[in-house]
């Protein structure tokens, strides 16, 4: 194991934990650290960054950016889990609906909104996930909260399946999206199929498969070259160019006299590289979160 830092965009398979998938990518990349942006269920597949190294310090600000799914739901029958994986609870017979049905309750579900998460989920009550409480058979309430929802969008309806775009931000659950709009359509729905397709700052990502990274483990130098520097993952952030004094003082904890507009920021040398995370206010800048990227390692 070796201190490689940088940013895999993994494509993540069905079947797989989040936590399996970043072990098996981090041992071929022989990486010593390793973290993941957030949990993707079990039964999703899709981008799931990956940060090595120095770039899992922004490992929490990938996993608060806003993300993009693409999701199929099945109406008429509830589940355990609000997919696929779950044991069925109720069927019901499915209304006729149209379209403007459809969209009419999906705009309900729009917004700033009251979000139930599932009980089988890795949301954590008395320092333990409830997914663990849950398949103990013990009673689980999950808090309600608030969840913010940019589109939920009807993309193909063929009799009691429903295709669907979400573009959501930080901890929405899709599954409780179409629980929720099952609900509204008098019927049930449940998750079978989810791909999350962008997290903010990669909008178009090129992913990688298993498969590929599996077939390029005795080409050391290709996998490197897969990693995405971590300033990629800082790409929603003001740049903001020091010197090198400027960047020393930064690195040591130490504020500095800067006469630009408040805010947070990237502080980059003069190489381009990242020296810290920053916020401006009243004419001085601090570190709130630095970065020791050597020569190579990036």
């Amino acid at each position: 194991m070796r201190p490689l830092s940088g940013i895999l965009l993994l494509d993540k398979p069905q079947g797989l934990s989040s936590n399996a998938a970043l072990q098996k990518v981090r041992h071929l990349l022989r990486a010593a650290k390793g973290g993941h942006t957030g949990s993707l269920d079990p039964l999703a597949t899709g981008l799931l960054p990956l940060c090595f190294g120095e770039a899992t310090k922004i490992a929490g600000l990938l996993l608060g950016s806003r993300k993009a799914y693409d999701t199929e739901a099945l109406l008429g029958v509830t589940t355990t889990t609000d997919d696929a994986e779950g044991a069925p609870v109720a069927r019901r017979a499915v209304p006729p609906l149209d379209a403007a049905a459809i969209r009419a309750a999906l705009a309900t579900l729009t917004g700033r909104i009251v979000q139930v998460p599932p009980v089988y989920s890795a949301l954590k009550q008395d320092g333990e996930p409830l997914y663990r409480r849950a398949r103990r058979g013990e009673e689980v309430v999950a808090a309600p909260r608030e969840v913010e929802v940019a589109r939920f969008e009807l993309l193909a309806h063929q009799g009691e399946r429903l295709r669907l775009l979400v573009e959501c931000g930080s901890g929405t659950y899709v599954r409780s999206l179409v629980r929720d709009l099952g609900e509204r359509l008098g019927c049930g729905a449940h998750v079978t199929a989810l791909r999350r397709l962008w997290v903010e700052p990669f909008l178009a990502p090129r992913m990688y498969t298993l498969d590929e990274l599996t077939r390029l483990a005795d080409d050391d130098a290709a996998l490197q070259a897969l990693l995405l520097p971590l300033e990629q993952g800082l790409a929603g952030y003001p740049q903001l160019r020091v010197d090198a004094a400027q960047a020393g003082r930064l690195r040591q904890g130490q504020a500095i006299d800067w006469p630009g507009a408040s805010g947070r920021g990237v502080a980059l040398d003069a190489a381009g590289r990242a020296v810290a995370l920053v916020e401006v206010e009243a004419g001085r800048m601090r570190a709130l979160r630095g970065f020791n990227l050597a020569p190579g390692l990036d």
